[in-house]
């Protein structure tokens, strides 16, 4: 075992621990388990602290990275992967054989582990759903020393609490429970509060023959109307938005957007009829002769490197004016996305005017508001402000977290999706994995008697 430095995830969010350990393999996992367990000694897992919401942040006890669960596997179909395993490693290795995996998240420097810990998602799962739909297996160590190796179909071995699951296409706020539920899926989503995620098997899809990639600009508020009419075109595996502000930002670094464009939309699609898409382009007014299309993989990476480029910068920006990453992650229904869309401009318009950007997974009524505080003031404004999407979010019938999990920055959101019954629910469950609360201490929940 070694130890290794820290401790800060992607939204700046910093830590403490009195020990940080780096196991080389499951066995020396548990040992550290075991002596935590012994000693009452917190315990907090880390992926490649890509996250957002603090979830891999210790705030005491020990940090435990599983960097070096790196075994890869590429079978038919499938891969075998170590939690550590980098997203984009595993791209890679499955491209080498004709095949991706397909929910993909935007960051691809992320954990598969990371991944699956907070059920993420990205600009693909438009089509291919989120990174639950594509576990297979999965193996878990837990708290008491056992190491469970649960496949699909494998029921819970207990009586599940029902929550009524909000009707988005996308869902990362607490246990995910359901009748009937596989016991692999208690696991997916739960941001390493009830068991360790060691390894996986993933579904991998064989890469299409041909797709058609673009940036589609907009000229006018005309972005939603698109939405609205793309949202069913057979072969779309991607729709992504991004708003005025976020376009400015991307100019700000290089890119040579057209001048007169407002809005954009991100697309993919396995059906790349040209004429088809040509047609769709001047039936809403979009920029048809300044947008950018391509057909090649070095198209697709210089479109992703784009829209890449976009969180990149806000985050800089915000570190660079002394503050953490202050965005959102909720989603909506399907048909309350444009309400939804409506509440944010008419708010961030006056109380936050200049200082936000817009974007993200808009085919999933899932988009990304990142406010660019310039004081301590408009931090404390923010924070309110956000708390009131989260609220107005709940009442549409949507989620407080889509993807990014809630952590320990955001678990406070949880009280707004779910009744207290509900959370408690989802605390008996903490218990009875861990009921000593040592596993991902202060993740998704305050610790037992704080306030």
């Amino acid at each position: 075992m070694t130890v290794v430095p820290l401790i800060e995830d992607a939204s700046g969010f910093r830590g403490e621990a009195d020990a940080v350990y780096a196991p080389e393999s499951e066995s020396d996992l548990l040992e550290l388990l075991r002596v935590a367990v012994t000693q009452r000694t917190p315990v907090t897992v880390m992926g490649a602290r890509t996250g957002v919401a603090g979830g891999c942040v210790p705030e005491r006890g020990w940090a435990i990275s599983l960097e070096k669960f790196r075994r890869v596997e590429i079978r038919s179909g499938a891969a075998v992967t170590g939690a550590g395993v980098i997203l984009r490693d595993l791209q890679s290795a499955a491209s080498q054989t004709g095949q991706f995996y397909p929910p993909d998240p935007t960051e691809t420097s992320s954990s598969i582990g990371g991944n699956i810990a907070t059920n993420a998602s990205g600009s693909r799962s438009f089509l291919y759903g989120d990174t639950r739909r594509s576990v297979r297996r999965l193996r878990v160590v837990l708290l008491d020393g056992r190491v469970l190796d649960l496949g699909r179909g494998e029921p819970v071995p207990f009586e599940v609490p029902s929550l009524e699951r909000p009707r988005t296409t996308k869902f990362s706020c607490g246990f995910d429970l359901r009748p009937g539920m596989d016991y692999l899926d208690l696991f997916i989503g739960s941001e390493g509060a009830i068991g360790i995620i060691t390894e996986a098997v993933v579904t991998l899809l064989p890469i299409p023959a041909s797709i058609l990639s673009g940036v589609v600009f907009f000229g006018r508020s005309a972005a939603l109307d698109a939405v609205d009419l793309w949202r069913n075109v057979p072969g779309l595996r991607m729709l992504e938005y991004m708003d005025g502000p976020s376009l400015d930002l991307l100019r700000s670094r290089g890119f040579d957007i057209p001048e007169d464009a407002a809005e954009a939309l991100l697309i993919e699609t396995v059906d790349p009829d040209v004429d088809a898409w040509v047609d769709r382009l001047d039936a809403v007014g979009a920029l048809s002769e300044e947008s950018w299309f391509g057909t090649t993989a070095a198209d697709r990476e210089r479109f992703r490197i784009f829209r890449h480029a976009l969180p990149e910068a806000v985050n800089e920006t915000v570190r660079r004016r002394g503050f953490q990453k202050m965005g959102t992650d909720f989603a909506v229904p399907l048909a309350n996305n444009r309400e939804m869309m409506r509440i944010y401009s008419e708010l961030l318009g006056r109380e936050f005017p200049g200082d936000y950007v817009i974007f993200g997974h808009i085919g999933d009524a899932h988009v990304h508001v990142n406010l660019l505080p310039r004081d301590q003031a408009a931090v404390e404004r923010g924070r309110l402000l956000i708390r009131e999407f989260a609220r107005i979010a709940v009442s549409l019938g949507g989620v407080v977290a889509a993807e990014h999990g809630l952590g320990k920055r955001k678990r406070d959101l949880l009280a707004l999706q779910w009744n207290p019954e509900q959370m408690a629910a989802m605390r008996a469950i903490k218990n009875r994995f861990d009921p000593r609360w040592l596993l991902g201490a202060g993740t998704l929940f305050a610790h037992p008697g704080a306030p």
